[in-house]
């Protein structure tokens, strides 16, 4: 298991984590395996700031401006939360449980045992059983938010604003994909000011389809399933 203090660490010898945080322009964030692309997009990202006094750009610098900051409230959170992909997870899993009966977690519950998978909840309240599963998931081995699974190894040419500039894009694009594929989970971030973290856990959602599968007991037990494996 890992915990925030491992992403931390690894930003920190990257020497990412220094820069223009006092700006609210950067701050803490996940190298991303393609490394070139990373640099490529925060080069691109930089270069429309510099555009920033042209009328043709406005819009852009503007949004990426919120951007920014955001990315600079979810940093704080990284450092105030003892386990932030369990708490990106547990606010997923609050909206998919929201509505189910105690009969129906139940029923998952059960389905998610027959393949081994047990979620030791105290309670089978919808938010109890959230926290349960969302725990169980972000402590899983094969968690996507795992350094190896994102970074690959370390880089010492991911530095410097470029790609201090690049994660911010990557976490920008992967919250605008977000927002369209699910726009409830989406607002339910940006209120907790975690939606430019969710970079951070997108691989895993992806690796389970979880936006594919269907909301009924069949489907959230087998999304459960693979975010797991």
């Amino acid at each position: 298991m890992y915990d925030n203090n491992d992403i931390i660490g690894y930003l920190q010898t990257n020497k990412i984590l220094a820069i223009k945080l006092e700006h609210a322009l950067t701050g803490v964030g996940k190298a991303v395996s393609n490394q070139a692309e990373t640099i490529a997009k925060g080069t691109q990202r930089a270069l429309y700031y510099a555009s920033c006094f042209t009328d043709e750009y406005q819009d852009v610098c503007k949004k990426q401006k919120i951007e920014d900051v955001r990315f600079k409230d979810g940093v704080t959170h990284l450092f105030q939360k003892e386990n932030i992909a369990c708490e990106i997870l547990r606010i997923y899993f609050e909206e998919v449980f929201r509505y189910k009966t105690a009969d129906q977690i139940e029923r998952i519950k059960k389905m998610l045992m027959a393949v081994n998978v047990h979620v030791a909840a105290s309670s089978l309240t919808s938010a109890g059983f959230a926290l349960a599963v969302a725990c169980l998931v972000s402590m899983g081995m094969n968690l996507s938010l795992h350094i190896s699974a994102l970074v690959g190894r370390r880089a010492a040419g991911l530095v410097g604003i470029a790609g201090a500039y690049g994660i911010v894009q990557k976490a920008a694009d992967s919250a605008h994909r977000l927002y369209y594929l699910s726009p409830t989970y989406y607002a339910a971030l940006y209120a907790q000011e975690l939606e430019m973290m969710y970079f951070l856990v997108e691989p895993l959602f992806e690796r389970a389809s979880a936006f594919e599968q269907s909301a009924s007991d069949v489907g959230i037990a087998d999304t459960i399933t693979r975010m797991i494996r």
